[in-house]
């Protein structure tokens, strides 16, 4: 088999895993970030999005306009390289833990408006189901209404960006991943999502998780061996003593 031919799709059961080993990550931080949303908090003087006008809209249908900068992204390195997909998928799951650590940490209020979770205590579970549940993330903005404090750092400047550093081993194609991000950025600072200090440390802190990715042998070994069809292509890449003899 020719080396430069496009790697084959994984199996749906190691797809599916490494897809649910995503999930549990945000279910993890959500546990931690939850219960934060509803202890006081201060708000954060900020010298530039005091002059950032508020955008209503923007900040109503921020998630939606996030999933569309995230996920055709996503699967499209899934589809041209399954072991890239692979790493990225872990290294934005480590993404999400770190912020579920973080953000109880930091205890910093919401950006805009009231404290309304600190005035009116939620359930947890109830709040982490409805989340969790993407149509009620979407259609009844859960996401909205419980995590007002998820500020640092920002998962939306973290994730997109995240999928530029992987993208640019395609070449020019990445430009269009900067767009993405470049866009998402615009709609964190219009929506009031973030304070300026949450949007610097998501830059910063995943091109430090990035470059660790790199270099702690991700993908891990068993990975390798997979029911990904990459052995035999390993094979064929790198052909036995007696099949190289003439």
């Amino acid at each position: 088999m020719n080396s430069n031919e496009k790697t084959s799709w994984p199996s749906w059961q190691v797809l599916l895993l490494l897809l649910a080993f995503r999930y549990l990550c945000h279910g993890m931080a959500l546990l931690l970030i939850l219960p934060n949303e509803m202890q006081p908090a201060g708000v954060l003087p900020d010298l530039l999005m005091r002059h950032v006008p508020y955008v209503e809209w923007l900040a109503r249908w921020n998630y939606v306009l996030w999933l569309l900068c995230y996920i055709p992204g996503a699967c499209w390195i899934g589809r041209k390289d399954p072991r890239l997909f692979f790493r990225l998928v872990v290294t934005d799951g480590v993404l999400s833990l770190l912020r579920g650590l973080m953000i109880p940490l930091t205890g910093i209020g919401p950006v805009i408006g009231a404290d309304i979770n600190t005035l009116h205590p939620f359930a947890v579970w109830p709040a982490l189901l409805a989340i969790l549940n993407p149509l009620k993330a979407i259609g009844a903005n859960s996401a909205g209404v419980y995590l007002t404090k998820d500020l640092f750092f920002s998962g939306h400047i973290a994730t997109t960006f995240l999928l530029y550093l992987f993208s640019r081993r395609f070449g020019k194609a990445s430009r269009v991943f900067l767009a993405l991000n470049l866009s998402t950025l615009l709609v964190v600072l219009l929506a009031h999502l973030h304070y300026s200090i949450d949007i610097i440390a998501g830059y910063s802190i995943t091109y430090a998780v990035y470059r660790a990715s790199e270099q702690s042998g991700l993908p891990f070994a068993w990975f390798w061996n997979a029911p990904w069809g990459m052995r035999d292509q390993e094979e064929a890449d790198c052909p036995s003593s007696e099949s190289a003899l003439p």
